[in-house]
């Protein structure tokens, strides 16, 4: 059941979260990143994209992925949205049996979920790569400037610009021109 269902019928108002998603692809790339975009627009409503960027691949060696962060508002419990992510993912074809560092037909990861702090199972919110990756970082510094990470404070745009992590060097903006569907918000 939805926070929106729970709190309708107690006659509460529903507690609505901005909620940022990382979304990368480096398998069929156009295809699984416009597809992943139309599916969470269709299960979550009107999503906000940053720029897509093309970045070489961590810890492995592969093709390049794009990245970007969407986000939407949602009335739903945290582990209701986490699950709906996997299913999307599922339906992308991606195989959790893959090493951690392998590639992706498609990775959603929840990043922010309003100013939450969660552990529960793999599940740990702020996702820490937002600190530590800037395919990660500067996308949602670009939807969320000036919004405070939960944990330390700082704002977003203050910390992506002077960010001299993993990849600081090597984001590449892609032109949307096709892979963000025209339903969705830029």
């Amino acid at each position: 059941m939805s926070a929106w269902s729970s709190n309708a019928a107690s006659g509460a108002d529903p507690l609505i979260e901005r909620v940022y998603i990382s979304v990368g692809t480096n398998v069929d790339r156009e295809r699984n990143l416009s597809g992943a975009l139309r599916a969470l627009r269709e299960r979550f409503g009107p999503l906000a994209v940053s720029t897509i960027y093309e970045c070489p691949a961590v810890g492995f060696e592969g093709e390049d992925f794009y990245n970007c962060v969407a986000a939407f508002d949602s009335d739903e419990a945290v582990l209701e949205v986490y699950a709906a992510l996997h299913g999307i993912e599922d339906a992308f074809g991606r195989d959790r049996n893959q090493p951690k560092f392998s590639p992706r037909t498609l990775d959603l990861d929840l990043l922010l979920f309003g100013s939450r702090i969660l552990r529960e199972g793999k599940l740990v919110l702020p996702r820490p790569e937002i600190d530590r990756v800037a395919f990660v970082l500067a996308p949602l510094a670009e939807l969320a400037g000036d919004l405070e990470h939960p944990v330390h404070g700082d704002a977003l745009t203050a910390h992506w610009a002077r960010f001299d992590g993993i990849g600081a060097h090597d984001l590449q903006p892609v032109a949307p021109d096709g892979l963000i569907p025209p339903e969705v918000t830029r």
